[in-house]
């Protein structure tokens, strides 16, 4: 088992590119680490990581190693449920990380009801719009809400959201309502600071095309942008999750419609291909049937 330990520890440190950090994240001191992977070396007869004052990088062995070691620990993980009477009860920990919109609006109520099914799992939930590393974090799931995964990331689709432009009744009496994307170049437009452009795709003809808008004002939350909207301020482009409940109650109008704009996928993302617990795998199991393929936030909208 101590071997099996160290090899926990060295997937740990290559997958994160530091000592300190699996430290931290397993609550021992760097040398404590530094110790498990020296003895893992000096077992083995190899060095499986070139050490240097700034990064650390592996060896040509080491990368070997490294494969090996996750199918071993994938073997072991699948036995020890096998053999465990068939109880694959979840159990234990989940770290998971969270939109804020996503997070308070759907992802709360629901992960109360998870913990209440399955009451041997506690859960510490990160509200955070940042996208942290989920290694470095010590996560195990991460919700990640996005038009194009990073390929390189382990991940499972839960579902998918519509991206809406709105306006208020208000303001498209006073101002008139644009007929196709390109009016919105005369709009007072509302912007989600989070994207680098300041531009909203859609489908025209076809093809892709950005229209260039002129933000009137600007926010990093989804629903503080949907708020000054129904205030009569201006246009916005907003995921269903958080608009639906103001258009369903008259508040917001769907405009452009006819014109759509590419999907936002809403993913659970792991920190690595490794043997994943049977916890996570039930939280995000749970999440993706309650939620269904198609959102439960998306019905009766136009």
């Amino acid at each position: 088992m101590d071997r099996l330990h160290g090899m926990e520890v060295f997937i740990r440190v290559a997958e994160a590119g530091s000592f300190t950090a699996v430290a931290d994240h397993l609550g021992l001191a760097r040398s404590a680490v530094t110790r498990i992977v020296a003895a893992l070396e000096a077992h083995l007869g190899t060095k499986l990581i070139a050490r240097s004052t700034r990064s650390l990088k592996l060896t040509a062995e080491g990368e070997v190693y490294l494969e090996r070691c996750r199918e071993i620990l994938d073997l072991v993980g699948a036995a020890e449920g096998d053999l465990s009477g068939g109880d694959r009860t979840p159990r234990g920990p989940i770290r998971l990380s969270v939109p804020v919109s996503f997070g308070v609006r759907h992802l709360a109520p629901m992960v109360a009801d998870f913990v209440t099914v399955f009451p041997e799992v506690s859960l510490d939930i990160d509200f955070n719009d940042r996208q942290v590393n989920l290694i470095e974090s010590g996560l195990d799931m991460a919700i990640r809400i996005t038009t194009a995964l990073d390929p390189t990331q382990v991940a499972r689709r839960i579902c998918s959201s519509r991206l809406l432009t709105l306006a208020s009744p208000e303001y498209l009496a006073r101002h008139g309502r644009p007929q196709v994307p390109a009016d919105l170049a005369g709009h007072h437009c509302l912007g989600y600071t989070g994207t680098a452009r300041a531009a909203w795709p859609y489908q025209v003809n076809g093809e892709l095309l950005w229209v260039p808008v002129k933000s009137r004002l600007q926010a990093n939350s989804g629903d503080a942008l949907v708020d000054v909207c129904q205030r009569g301020l201006g246009i916005t482009r907003q995921p269903s999750f958080i608009a639906a409940p103001a258009v369903q109650a008259g508040l917001l109008e769907v405009i452009l419609a006819e014109y759509s704009s590419p999907e936002l996928g809403i993913y659970a993302v792991f920190p690595s291909n490794r043997y994943l617990p049977t916890r996570v795998r039930a939280l995000a199991d749970y999440l993706a049937e309650h939620i269904g393929p198609v959102p439960y936030w998306d019905q009766g909208l136009p």
